[in-house]
């Protein structure tokens, strides 16, 4: 389990130069908040769970790394680093939201599930809801602190236009 918060996903191993904090930010977030509601609801750690926490890793790392994108195209414009992170947070801001609400409102109808397997159906809701409402808020407000933080260390490309 350890393991899957360290090692970057797939096609999105080309950020990591620019975005290493935001994949490490938002994984310890969806991980972190998905326990906290299945926790809170007395729920087990099963297969149900940790299928809902590998789709919060994967939503909410995807968050951070387009706000983290964005900043850095804006900072290529010649923006500067808390311009930037502030634009690319409102620029990101109704895709990220909308995402949200399509994953939260889709596993709604999980959490009151009946009938058999019900008790599984309801653990992976409250970790997938939980997760992606934790994390929405960590990608659109910490992200762009720390990349505010930790961007002057990385040097801007700056396009020459002729």
């Amino acid at each position: 389990g350890a393991f899957l918060l360290l090692v970057p996903f797939g096609g999105e191993v080309s950020f990591i130069g620019k975005c290493f904090m935001a994949f490490q930010n938002m994984k310890m977030s969806g991980f972190s908040a998905g326990m906290g509601v299945f926790k809170q609801f007395g729920g087990t750690l099963n297969i149900y769970t940790w299928i809902g926490i590998l789709t919060l890793i994967g939503l909410v790392s995807k968050h951070g790394i387009l706000i983290v994108e964005f900043a850095n195209q804006l900072r290529s414009q010649g923006k500067g680093i808390t311009e930037a992170a502030i634009e690319a947070a409102g620029i990101r801001l109704r895709p990220i939201l909308m995402t949200t609400a399509a994953m939260v409102l889709g596993a709604i109808p999980l959490v009151f599930a009946g009938g058999a397997g019900a008790i599984s159906r309801k653990e992976i809701g409250l970790v997938i809801i939980g997760g992606m409402l934790f994390g929405t808020l960590m990608s659109l407000f910490v992200v762009p602190i720390f990349y505010t933080l930790l961007a002057p260390f990385k040097k801007a490309n700056i396009a020459i236009k002729s």
